[in-house]
């Protein structure tokens, strides 16, 4: 009988921990390389819709019980079933409109944000001694016929049966897979946005904001808008300015946050109602630049494939692609619990790009049609906020209400039905793109910028 397959996770963000979290629970030993000296709370605020939750669930129903006493919800209960509330950013917020509300939700749904870093705590909580490496910074990847080994900045070389890269937006991996087979989508592309964002106390939020504080909101105007919504059990408010550029370029290649001042800001946001302004004194001067992935062909090569942001980078707009990565990690735990062998990784890879990759591509095109909208840059709707509220609340359904059981259930089947045609002798399960079922015959190499 052969050996289980050795898995490596590169990356100890939220989706290579959910993964990792799937695997133990079912397990399946894996290993995180982090090139961090310890867990990043970048981010501050993340959103979790219900096909998130359904995800947690799906990955360790303890994870969820974690989770559930963590969360934030919004204040008032007018606003438990709402996303958020989209109101103008003008002075005033849309009252010399007669405009008071237009809420963004559904029923079934209740909004549920979390800080980063609680979230990355109770995930943390999951993962035994010695399963994260941290200050692994990864420098070379070599697949070598059917073993894949790593190579790290301190010297070190690690050999295992397959490496998932969850390794962010930016990730070394991401020219693993795609070096060789679509090299003008590596690099993710400027959305042509950037943001301004920062925490303040709830008390001091409220006493800015009155009413509109301790709630989702989404203040909107021509090219920009501010969202809000609270954290840490109500504790905190988390506010993210977004900002159209004039340029379709950002001046730093490697995506780095640029330095600006205090009237700078503030002519970029000329004409917001004053309440909202005064935000503004808990950011830092930093312009954060928004990239994501628009396009990515295929989520594997061989046996390395990608998770979350380095596969699927999104806008925000959707507040939707964090729960992209715990589907990623739903999907690709059943299947990697199923493989019994390291001949069976490609096919398990495989049904996971053909289950995962349709359905995350398009929340990452939706998410920038989103950012459209909410710009007032559609060019039929513009500034009507009543179109664009009933937009809104069509366009999320499909996310929330995914069927993400049915998606490992097609998965189970797919990936049994793969391997026993390949144990016939029926063919391999490559499809043409560079990916392959077969053991990789030739070496591959790549080198780290």
């Amino acid at each position: 009988m052969e050996e289980p397959p050795t898995i490596a996770i590169l990356g100890a963000g939220i989706a290579g921990l959910a993964l990792a979290i799937g695997l133990i629970k079912r397990g399946v030993p894996c290993t995180i390389y982090e090139a961090c000296e310890k867990f990043s709370a970048v981010g501050a605020g993340i959103g979790l819709g219900p096909n998130s939750l359904t995800a947690i669930d799906l990955i360790d129903p303890s994870f969820r019980a974690k989770y559930d006493n963590a969360k934030t919800a919004n204040e008032r209960p007018e606003f438990k079933h709402s996303v958020f509330d989209a109101l103008y950013a003008e002075e005033g917020v849309g009252e010399k409109r007669g405009w008071s509300r237009g809420l963004v939700g559904a029923p079934y749904f209740e909004r549920s944000s979390a800080h980063r870093k609680d979230l990355l705590e109770i995930m943390e909580s999951f993962i035994p001694p010695g399963t994260v490496k941290f200050s692994k910074k990864f420098v070379e990847v070599k697949q070598v016929g059917d073993k894949v080994q790593i190579q790290f900045e301190d010297g070190e070389v690690v050999t295992v049966d397959a490496v998932i890269g969850a390794d962010g937006i930016r990730g070394v991996t991401r020219k693993t897979v795609l070096g060789n087979i679509a090299p003008d989508l590596v690099e993710p592309k400027y959305l042509a946005t950037y943001i301004y964002r920062g925490i303040l106390p709830m008390a001091d939020a409220k006493a800015i904001l009155g009413e509109h504080g301790g709630d989702a909101k989404w203040f909107m105007a021509k090219g920009r808008g501010v969202a809000i919504y609270p954290i840490s059990k109500g504790a905190e408010e988390n506010f993210v300015f977004f900002i159209k550029d004039k340029s379709d370029t950002w001046p730093h290649a490697n995506g780095s946050n640029i330095e600006c001042t205090k009237e700078e800001m503030l002519k970029d946001l000329e004409g917001f109602d004053h309440r909202l302004l005064k935000l503004l004194d808990w950011a830092k001067p930093l312009r954060w630049p928004i990239f994501y992935h628009p396009t990515t062909p295929i989520f594997y090569n061989g046996r390395i494939c990608m998770i979350g942001d380095v596969a699927h980078a999104s806008s925000p707009h959707q507040a939707a692609g964090a729960g992209q990565g715990l589907e990623d990690a739903v999907v690709l735990a059943h299947l990697l619990a199923l493989a019994k062998s390291p001949k069976e990784l490609d096919a398990a890879f495989q049904v996971y790009d053909e289950i995962r990759r349709p359905r995350a591509m398009k929340v990452v095109s939706t998410s920038a049609e989103a950012g459209i909208l909410y710009n007032f840059e559609d060019p039929e709707i513009g500034d009507d906020l009543e179109k664009i509220v009933d937009n809104a609340n069509g366009r999320l359904h499909w996310i929330w209400q995914h069927d993400l059981a049915a998606d490992q259930k097609k998965a189970e089947e797919e990936f049994l039905a793969l391997v026993h045609r390949n144990g016939s002798g029926n063919g391999s399960a490559g499809d043409g793109n560079g990916a392959t079922s077969a053991p990789i015959q030739t070496q591959s190499t790549l080198v780290a910028a």
